[in-house]
């Protein structure tokens, strides 16, 4: 029986019609929690005197308004799915194989999609595709709200029938005039795309088409052609060489496309006893040079008298016996290349033709089966001669209209003024471009292209690998593909899809499946046939590359592995990201040595907040001067100074993105390397923004551990990989014995390990990236970056030798004696070398079984889970910041402010259409709590749910991070060590394996392998 009674808390409620009553119903609190007078907004809580005991006194020792401030996230409006696509399953991804080709980076690709929006790239490994950075971050350039939008007129907005028309009519002009039609493309790898415009030449007369990249490889185009007859670039096959050799060419990065480290690194893991040797000749500190075992520094007018030396030592026979650093160094690397034979072979990235004549020729004498020249690759194919005849054309009225399209010539020109003047005398100009560049504002039609997420297309990658791309999302803006135009202008009713298919259908897949190729995002067709070289006088090439004299300073140009060529330069992971040799974000500069620093009186150095501070200079070079902030640089060769090309972009970027000097400048005739070079100090200081500003190891030998190739295969692993010891009962025992806490039973379900190999890593930083993608990791800025707040979940520490090895550092510091003569050993060990040895190791949280972070933690908002994850729970946290002062790792980060809906943070999380890009099942994380490496926690339980779907156990290696996932050296692999079969199970007991500061007793699930290099040289 329902009971009628009456309950009441106080008088008043007996009351009707109580003012009080109603209020309290609506509101528990009469008055608001006063959150923001002890948290503040960004302004005051930095000018904030509360101190930690008034903080309690507001929180009144009650998780009450600390729950409030840590729980106030964003929120957003959800509206469901009124009826449902058949294909989309909400809360489960999608996945389709397409292939990135901007004109600079090529790439076979997996796109993630969530509820139809593309969220992460992966590589497709089934197509052997590989992914650096950059292409990682592309899924971020879809969501650029600042991206051309429709096509323009003269910077006016205009319909796609009106521009139709109006081009149409002046290509009509154009034809009757009888001038000849210039189409100007990024390096333009589809054979359809080659289709259409060679159609386009039927409809309107005469069509160039002038191939032009940003960063040219001309020289070695034109080198392999008189060679081998067909203007492509050679393969390499790094897995296969015993002794490499580089002369300025940073394989590891860019270099001709780059998508050389995955073979690379198979061949730097010690097997059977066996790795490659790696000498490296150049004049800026690359990647490429530090992962080498033999680094020599030279001027660039140099690397050309060591390439001449080498070929004359390996194919002629003639050695110099004067006795020289470099001398010496090119006589050590002939007797390996001879030894080594036909699994040698030496590769150049010096612009010019007669060098890479000389390395052809120095790997056709040993028969070279490193280098392949039948399967060529057609990631580089502009064409020097050709663009700088068009710009001559095109001034002198003999072309009539120009179509540009994958390019930005009035930004990476070096002559990029005369070609501005050029447009200006032809009929017609017009820009496919998907930004607003600075070309698409120097012509007269601007027209809006899609994404390649958005559009479809092919690309031969390499010769008989056939690519597809097909759009992952509905065109976000009212965009039309160049393709689409073309069909359009020569009157064809038929759109880019039909064309496409057709052209597939007749002349690529030979009777198989269009849906199968589309599927799989490749198709492969066998290439026979052999490749004879052709005479040619290479002699002559050696002593035409002996005329080129050098200067007091010479200029290298570079790219650096972030931001490339400068086409992504709106993209704000990649502007963040720091350089793996500098660690600098956010900027470029003209890195230095130290000698030449202190000889015209240049310095770095550290502000009282820890930021670094440089001095300007201005340079010249040819001519053209530039005001830019000076780098430090160990490792850079005397006399030489280097720049990074794809900075100082000024259009169609939001203000925090126009970072840096335009390199491209300086690049005349398309020569990375400058002599004619003068430098002056002026007054004035530059504030850079470096994540890392201790260089050294100073000789802790536990945090990397080396070897040589000869201790790996001669001496105990005890001996080279210690174990430390401590004291127990009076007696030394072995660190990894003795534990603090008591252990648990971890043989049951799953238990999650990650395996790092320090000789796979070669800091390409792809798995940062891939990081940020996946966990929704914030981006903050230069200003933050310089009051040490990145909040980059891992992190690739780069450490430099004070010796000329890391074995000198700690022999070093042994010998230092007495208090004052450590203290002096220890401030000399702060200094890098002058050509330091190098090692990279990425550090994320190392998800400690005995993780003193979780004792510390006052409202366990961070705990251990059963797989082995260190699981934080963020609405628990109330920022006490205890566990990040107790990590000896400092692997986390603390949120200082609500990054996303904050004006001081104009990146893609303030942004409406950037949001797009946040994965959904990470918690974008609110102001006061601290945030770190979840070992991607939903993506190991959505593969156990998926094989908990299909009825199964999960696969071998079936589990992956965002990290081992991007890894293309597979330096990174994931697993689960209760599945013996699983690779990192086999790896966590390797005879190289050890932990970080094993000395602690933290118990970490993430192991290292010891550093071997191969050092001997003869």
């Amino acid at each position: 029986m329902a009971s009628n009674k009456k309950y009441w808390k106080s008088v008043e409620e007996l009351k009707e019609n109580s003012s009080i009553v109603d209020t309290l119903r609506q509101n528990e609190f009469v008055e608001e929690i006063p959150t923001d007078v002890f948290l503040g907004d960004k302004e005051n809580l930095e000018a904030s005197s509360t101190t930690r005991r008034d903080f309690l006194k507001y929180v009144g020792f009650t998780t009450a308004a600390a729950s409030l401030a840590a729980c106030e996230g964003p929120v957003v409006k959800s509206i469901p799915y009124v009826i449902k696509p058949d294909d989309i399953i909400p809360g489960v991804a999608e996945y389709y194989a397409t292939t990135m080709a901007d004109g600079f980076d090529l790439a076979n690709v997996l796109v993630k999609v969530r509820e139809g929006r593309p969220i992460k790239i992966e590589p497709n490994k089934e197509a052997n595709g590989t992914t650096n950075a950059r292409v990682q971050a592309s899924v971020l350039s879809l969501y650029d709200s600042l991206r051309l939008k429709s096509p323009k007129a003269n910077g006016t907005d205009i319909s796609w029938a009106d521009a139709d028309l109006q081009i149409i009519s002046k290509l009509n002009e154009v034809k009757e005039s009888g001038l000849p039609i210039a189409v100007l493309t990024g390096t333009c790898a589809s054979p359809s795309t080659k289709k259409l415009i060679n159609n386009l030449g039927e409809t309107f007369g005469t069509v160039n088409h002038v191939v032009y990249d940003a960063v040219s490889e001309s020289a070695a185009l034109d080198a392999f052609e008189a060679i081998y007859g067909s203007r492509a670039l050679p393969d390499y096959h790094l897995e296969k060489a015993e002794v490499i050799v580089s002369i300025g060419a940073d394989f590891l990065g860019d270099w001709q496309g780059g998508g050389f480290d995955s073979g690379y690194a198979k061949g730097r893991v010690p097997n059977q006893g066996k790795m490659s040797h790696h000498i490296q000749i150049e004049s800026n500190m690359t990647l490429s040079g530090a992962n080498a075992d033999k680094r020599l520094m030279v001027k660039p007018s140099e690397q050309n008298l060591a390439l001449i030396k080498l070929y004359q030592a390996v194919v002629k026979g003639i050695s110099t016996r004067e006795a020289s650093p470099l001398n010496d160094a090119i006589q050590k690397a002939a007797t390996k290349i001879k030894k080594a034979g036909s699994k040698a072979v030496v590769i150049t990235g010096i612009q010019d033709k007669n060098a890479q004549l000389l390395a052809l020729a120095i790997n056709n004498a040993i028969n070279s089966e490193v280098i392949d020249v039948v399967v060529t690759k057609n990631v580089r194919k502009g064409n020097d001669a050709d663009v700088a005849q068009l710009i001559t054309d095109m001034n002198a009225g003999k072309i009539g209209a120009v179509i540009i399209n994958s390019s930005n010539p009035v930004y990476s020109l070096p002559n990029s003024t005369e070609f501005v003047e050029g447009l200006k005398k032809v009929k017609l100009s017009v820009a496919f471009t998907m930004q607003d560049n600075e070309t698409a504002n120097a012509v007269q039609y601007a027209l809006a292209t899609p994404h390649y997420l958005e559009s479809w297309g092919d690309v031969v990658i390499k010769k008989g690998q056939y690519s597809l791309m097909q759009p992952t999302i509905k065109p976000l803006f009212n965009t039309r593909q160049f393709q689409d135009a073309l069909l359009t202008w020569t009157g064809s009713t038929a759109t880019y899809y039909d064309f496409l298919k057709e052209t597939w259908n007749t002349e690529v897949l030979n009777g198989t499946s269009w849906n199968q190729a589309l599927h799989d995002g490749v198709f492969t067709s066998e290439v026979v046939g052999e490749v004879s070289a052709l005479e040619v006088d290479v002699d002559a090439a050696g002593s035409e590359l002996a005329k080129i004299k050098g200067s007091n300073f010479e200029l290298a140009l570079y790219t650096k592995v972030g931001l490339g060529d400068g086409q992504m330069a709106n993209n704000p992971w990649l502007q963040e990201f720091p350089d793996p040799i500098t660690r600098t974000s956010w900027d470029n500069y003209l890195t230095i040595s130290k000698a030449d620093a202190e000889t015209i009186g240049v310095v770095n150095y550290n502000v009282a907040n820890g930021a670094l501070n440089g001095s300007l200079v201005e340079l010249t070079v040819n001519g053209v001067s530039e005001t830019l902030p000076v780098f430090i640089q160990p490792g850079q060769a005397k006399g030489s100074l280097g720049l990074a090309l794809g900075y100082g972009r000024t259009q169609g970027l939001k203000d925090e993105m126009k970072t840096g000097k335009n390199g491209y400048q300086f690049y005349k005739n398309f020569n990375n390397f400058q002599a004619d070079v003068t430098l002056k100090v002026v007054e004035g200081e530059h504030e850079f923004a470096c994540v890392q500003l201790q260089n050294t190891l100073m000789g802790r030998g536990d945090i990397i551990k080396e070897a040589t190739l000869e201790e790996y295969n001669t001496i105990d692993s005890k001996e080279w990989n210690k174990v430390p010891m401590v004291s127990l009962d009076h007696n030394e025992v072995e660190a990894t014995t003795v534990d603090l806490w008591e252990s648990f039973d971890r043989s049951m379900g799953h238990h999650f390990n990650l395996s790092i190999d320090l000789n796979a890593c070669t800091g390409c930083g792809a798995c940062v990236i891939a990081c940020h993608a996946e966990n929704n990791v914030p981006v903050v800025g230069k200003d933050e970056i310089r009051r040490s707040r990145d909040m980059h979940w891992l992190r690739i520490d780069r450490y430099y030798s004070h010796e000329e090895d890391f074995a000198g550092d700690v022999e070093t510091k042994e010998n230092g004696t007495g208090v004052l003569g450590y203290k002096n050993t220890m401030s000399d060990l702060e200094d890098p070398s002058e050509n330091p040895s190098v090692a990279f190791q990425p550090v994320m949280c190392q998800h400690c079984n005995h993780a003193p972070c979780e004792t510390v933690c006052p409202v366990a908002a961070t705990s251990h889970g059963r797989q082995g994850q260190n699981q934080m729970a963020y609405n628990r946290c109330v920022g006490t910041r205890y566990c990040a002062n107790n990590c000896p790792y400092k692997v986390r980060r603390f949120n200082w402010f609500e990054y996303p809906e904050n004006d001081n943070f104009d990146y893609n999380m303030n942004d409406d259409l950037g949001k797009m890009v946040l994965n959904p099942d990470v918690t974008v994380r609110s102001r006061g709590v601290m945030e770190k490496c979840s070992m991607c926690i939903q993506m190991t339980q959505a593969t156990i749910l998926k094989a908990k779907k299909e009825g199964r156990p999960v696969n071998t290696n079936e589990f992956e991070t965002a990290c081992s996932n991007a890894c293309s050296t597979n330096a990174m692999v994931f697993g689960d060590i209760n599945h013996k079969e699983d690779t990192v199970t086999s790896l966590t007991e390797d005879k190289r394996a050890y932990h970080l500061l094993e000395h602690i007793g933290t118990k970490p699930n993430v192991v290292y392998h010891v550093k071997v290099r191969n050092t001997q040289e003869a």
